[in-house]
């Protein structure tokens, strides 16, 4: 992702939730979280994928990254929760369209959200499975008759961003990717507590909680190297 990915995301570095909100809604936006391990192992296709469409800096990574090349203002907005803050902005005007995760979470997550938003539009869900290219055309001429104005795909990078591209060239609407959003909101996986995430540690919170994931911060060493380099 090197200068590629964050240059299309200095060309629109949010200040704010709300203001990333506005745009990515009028301008019927696919919107791609970033961070800093996506950044350090960046691929072509990855590349490609943040350069079509809308990144922000979803970890405090991609914050430092944009800092560093002058927007001081930029700040973090997570995936997990920027996903809530557009219903909570929306849930009265717009209707909604959920795919990913297992049954029993995507079921969840839906019964959750109607009981949190009252009377949000939820045209319809399912399972983030699609086993089949006959699956996934269903999927996609379902949302083309129900036109919802924003689609979550909670599938895991890349294959979410793709499916999305996907889907948006039969329907336009705004887009989200969620990775394992569902599983949080449910609560089958828990987030680090607030204090963890206020101080850009959520990433030693998940370290103490799964020490399995040494390897992975080992390798986020480099991308701080590098950013203090100016590689990005």
């Amino acid at each position: 992702m090197r200068s590629e990915a964050l240059n299309n995301m200095i060309t629109y570095a949010p200040n704010s939730r709300d203001e990333l909100i506005n745009f990515a809604v009028d301008n019927k936006k696919i919107l791609v979280a970033v961070n800093a391990e996506k950044i350090l192992h960046a691929t072509n296709e990855t590349r490609a994928i943040i350069n079509r469409n809308l990144g922000y800096p979803d970890g405090i990574g991609a914050v430092w990254a944009l800092r560093k090349k002058g927007f001081r203002s930029t700040v973090k907005i997570p995936g997990c929760e920027l996903w809530l803050d557009i219903i909570n902005r929306h849930y009265k005007d717009k209707s909604f369209y959920l795919v990913g995760g297992k049954e029993e979470v995507i079921k969840a997550t839906v019964n959750q959200l109607k009981s949190e938003f009252e009377g949000i539009n939820i045209c319809n869900f399912r399972n983030g499975y699609l086993k089949t290219e006959t699956e996934e055309k269903a999927l996609i001429e379902d949302i083309k008759k129900l036109q919802p104005n924003v689609v979550f795909v909670a599938m895991g990078s890349p294959m979410q961003e793709l499916l999305m591209e996907r889907i948006q060239k039969e329907h336009d609407a705004v887009y989200q990717g969620l990775g394992g959003s569902f599983d949080v909101y449910t609560g089958l996986v828990k987030r680090a507590p607030n204090w963890w995430v206020k101080n850009n540690l959520e990433w030693a919170y998940r370290l103490i909680n799964q020490p399995s994931r040494i390897k992975r911060q080992i390798h986020l060493v480099r991308f701080f190297i590098n950013l203090h380099l100016n590689k990005y």
